[in-house]
Protein backbone atom coordinates (compact mmCIF):
# COMPACT_ATOMS: atom_id res chain seq x y z
CA UNK A 1 0.00 0.00 0.00
CA UNK A 2 1.48 3.48 -0.49
CA UNK A 3 0.04 6.16 1.14
CA UNK A 4 1.39 10.14 0.80
CA UNK A 5 3.52 9.78 3.88
CA UNK A 6 5.32 6.80 2.44
CA UNK A 7 5.63 8.59 -0.82
CA UNK A 8 6.55 11.83 0.92
CA UNK A 9 9.48 9.16 2.63
CA UNK A 10 10.79 7.56 -0.51
CA UNK A 11 11.02 11.11 -2.53
CA UNK A 12 13.18 12.35 0.15
CA UNK A 13 15.37 9.13 0.26
CA UNK A 14 16.17 9.59 -2.75
CA UNK A 15 17.00 13.23 -3.16
CA UNK A 16 19.48 12.29 0.30
CA UNK A 17 21.04 9.61 -1.78
CA UNK A 18 21.43 11.67 -4.54
CA UNK A 19 22.48 15.31 -3.24
CA UNK A 20 23.25 14.72 0.57
CA UNK A 21 23.59 17.80 2.41
CA UNK A 22 26.56 18.01 4.45
CA UNK A 23 26.68 16.71 8.13
CA UNK A 24 23.63 14.83 7.74
CA UNK A 25 23.45 11.21 7.02
CA UNK A 26 20.06 9.59 6.94
CA UNK A 27 18.33 6.48 5.67
CA UNK A 28 15.26 3.99 6.59
CA UNK A 29 15.33 0.50 7.90
CA UNK A 30 15.39 -2.11 6.10
CA UNK A 31 11.74 -3.06 6.22
CA UNK A 32 10.01 -0.11 7.38
CA UNK A 33 10.14 3.18 5.38
CA UNK A 34 8.43 4.99 8.85
CA UNK A 35 11.27 4.33 10.37
CA UNK A 36 14.69 6.11 10.15
CA UNK A 37 17.98 6.05 11.49
CA UNK A 38 19.85 9.59 11.23
CA UNK A 39 22.89 11.28 12.47
CA UNK A 40 23.40 15.07 11.70
CA UNK A 41 26.87 16.77 12.52
CA UNK A 42 27.05 20.13 14.63
CA UNK A 43 29.54 22.53 14.23
CA UNK A 44 33.35 22.29 15.33
CA UNK A 45 34.78 24.35 18.18
CA UNK A 46 31.15 24.06 20.15
CA UNK A 47 31.62 22.23 23.88
CA UNK A 48 30.11 19.00 22.03
CA UNK A 49 32.90 19.00 19.24
CA UNK A 50 33.82 15.44 18.99
CA UNK A 51 31.15 13.62 21.04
Amino acid sequence: MSTPARKRLMRDFKRLQQDPPAGISGAPQDNNIMLWNAVIFGPDDTPWDGG
